[in-house]
């Protein structure tokens, strides 16, 4: 006999149950159904690329995590992000889309990252973008976060903060200063705040920028709601263009958000969100789970001046917003905020007490053409076990065809929940069953 190969699943990959499977897939059409609900189109690009189209914007660590191979002649590598793959398909099908370009994707990607609790090499995205032609109103910075409100809503989360900032307000902040050359180390340490508190953040940045922290510090400590905050900026009266800037941009993406239907208490900005800003140019976003800040950003995103630099001379800003499903479905699962309790998606078990197999057939058949989910059990089993496999599986009831019940034209329905069992017709049981849905 040949060696058998023990079965395994490679580190940072995710291979889930059903009822987990189900619970995931759940959530993925709830999110999908949300992009719909704003008229994002669908988009579904190759998860291989050409690697010399794929790698032209990538460099530094994100190239070590590339997948690349070679098949043949051709250079080849598995996506890592949906946002390179996207600038390559608007410039590629510039003259057949129609701007402002509003597409949403969910697929996976790939990384080869060093594979930890929750962090994946194979991981799905739920990605949405708006790109302009030569220009984007700032007003679509607004509509997202009303997206990210109905996705998390939709997926039964209430208690929830959509954070902004905007990266012009922190550029002219430290061009006011002459701390640009400084400032990717000073939002460095300002993004440690929640984890070291304020005062661990200040000896930081005194170390690093000395008599200049009391502006930072009197910057990073603002208050207040909203408008409070806005009327803060304004007083620190800060002499710097690209400040002044972000400052109206702000304002106005906070006027729209109430407008596009979040409720206030949703959205906050938040002048501490320093993660991503080397590649955001405009509004940032992050999105807390306020009981659990510790799972870090659920959805996060931003504004980018020249999506698709690397492969075309037009000006193609953008903005957008991605959900890691992948890590949130484990974080949530680990943290038992949510539970995979179905253990099946059909409604209705239908099972034959003699080898009379096409009225099962006949049956399912009729109950599947009227919308409820049918699985048949002809399987050479005693009743009670057939009984049991519905219960292991939650389905709710259980049809049982004998001799009599062919006879008569009826069928045994049996509620699993309750344990009552009753001789009824096939459209009794399609108005038994539709009323539960």
């Amino acid at each position: 006999m040949e060696d058998r190969v023990k079965p395994k699943t490679l580190p940072g990959f995710m291979e889930l149950l059903p009822n987990e499977q189900i619970l995931f897939n759940k959530m993925k059409e709830k999110i999908e159904k949300t992009y719909q609900k704003y008229g994002f189109l669908p988009l579904d690009t190759p998860i291989i690329e050409d690697a010399k189209v794929l790698l032209a914007k990538a460099g530094g660590e994100t190239e070590k995590q590339i997948y690349r191979f070679e098949k043949g002649e051709n250079d080849l590598a598995l996506r890592f992000d949906l946002t390179v793959p996207l600038a390559k398909y608007v410039t590629q099908y510039y003259d057949k889309l129609s701007f402002p370009f509003k597409r949403y994707q969910i697929g996976k990607v790939y990384r080869g990252e060093k594979p930890q609790r929750g962090r994946y090499r194979e991981f799905y995205q739920c990605d949405v973008d708006i790109i302009g032609d030569g220009k984007l109103s700032i007003i679509n910075d607004a509509e997202l976060p009303a997206i990210i409100y109905d996705t998390f809503k939709n997926l039964g989360f209430d208690d929830f903060t959509i954070c902004i900032n905007n990266r012009k307000i922190l550029n002219g902040l430290f061009a006011s200063l002459e701390l640009t050359e400084e400032s990717a180390e000073i939002l460095r340490i300002i993004d440690k705040i929640d984890k070291i508190g304020k005062e661990a953040v200040r000896v930081e940045l005194a170390k690093e920028i000395g008599n200049k922290i009391d502006t930072i510090i009197e910057f990073i400590s603002i208050e207040g709601n909203n408008e409070d905050k806005i009327e803060a900026l304004k007083s620190m009266n800060i002499d710097n263009d690209i400040f002044q800037e972000g400052l109206k941009e702000i304002e106005q993406l906070t006027k729209f958000i109430k407008i596009f239907g979040v409720p206030e208490n949703y959205y906050n900005i938040d002048l501490t969100i320093a993660r991503g800003l080397d590649y955001y140019t405009g509004t940032v976003y992050e999105t807390f789970l306020n009981q659990y800040r510790n799972l870090g950003s659920i959805c996060s995103g931003g504004r980018y001046d020249n999506l698709a630099g690397f492969y075309t001379d037009r000006q193609m800003p953008g903005v957008g917003i991605s959900i890691g499903l992948s890590r949130l479905f484990f974080q949530l699962i680990d943290n038992n905020i949510i539970t995979a309790d179905e253990q099946s998606i059909a409604d209705v078990l239908v099972v034959s007490m003699s080898d009379e197999y096409e009225k099962v057939a006949e049956i399912a058949s009729k109950l599947r053409e009227n919308g409820i989910n049918t699985q048949v059990n002809i399987e050479d089993q005693k009743l009670g076990k057939k009984f049991k496999y519905a219960d292991n599986l939650n389905v709710k009831y259980v049809i049982v065809i004998g001799e009599d019940e062919i006879k008569n034209n009826v069928v045994s329905l049996k509620n699993m929940d309750t344990g009552e069992q009753q001789t009824i017709t096939l459209e009794d049981v399609l108005k038994t069953v539709n009323n539960r849905h």
